[in-house]
């Protein structure tokens, strides 16, 4: 077996053996409002649940040569944010709000997305997603590098769910209703396959 050490790779070697490892990633596609009242939109695949009590999520949003993105700096500035789940059905015009953007213009009109008002924060979600998520800053760090930092993780408390109706029963939704498509490497993607279950010991 190959063993290596991080701290003798470049920050692109040690990338790839990240995200070729840690697979599959969920994606959430996070709206924002700048400062000018830009809606902007983009994916991230460094996204997880933090904790259900109370229900929180968390994402890591890469800084560019130590500068913040649209939507780490949109997060901080408004402290609201929407994130909304993947699926087989917007994953396309997912892909197209992951182009580089000046911050006055618009990935959600650029990729067709319709905006629907949110309930509880004043960012607008998306009507593609089956799924979306209300959510307000918990808490922001700066991670990363002896010069400066290299990302930020946002801690987001989710304030309001929306779920679509033909996926949502008795409380559980449905995966493969869902169609949520997850982040492998490179260009690569992956759908919902197989499922099976395992009885977790007492």
């Amino acid at each position: 077996m190959l063993s290596i050490d991080p701290s003798n790779q470049t920050e692109r070697e040690n990338y790839k053996c990240l995200i070729g490892s840690i697979i599959p990633r969920p994606i959430a596609f996070v709206t924002t409002i700048s400062k000018d009242g830009v809606l902007n939109g983009a994916p991230f695949s460094y996204f997880n649940i933090v904790t259900s009590n109370p229900p929180m999520i968390s994402l890591s949003i890469q800084r560019q040569e130590g500068r913040q993105k649209d939507t780490a700096r949109n997060i901080m500035d408004s402290k609201e944010f929407v994130v909304h789940i993947v699926d087989e059905l917007n994953v396309e015009k997912v892909n197209q709000t992951a182009a580089s953007l000046p911050p006055n213009q618009s990935e959600i009109e650029l990729a067709g997305f319709t905006p629907v008002d949110s309930v509880k924060v004043f960012v607008p979600g998306v009507k593609e997603a089956k799924i979306r998520m209300e959510c307000t800053l918990e808490q922001s760090l700066e991670l990363g590098g002896l010069n400066s930092p290299g990302s930020d993780l946002i801690i987001g408390k989710v304030v309001q769910f929306h779920i679509k109706n033909n996926i949502y029963e008795n409380g559980r939704i449905d995966p493969k209703g869902l169609g949520a498509v997850s982040r492998l490497a490179g260009h690569h993607y992956a759908k919902i396959g197989k499922i099976f279950s395992i009885e977790r010991p007492n």
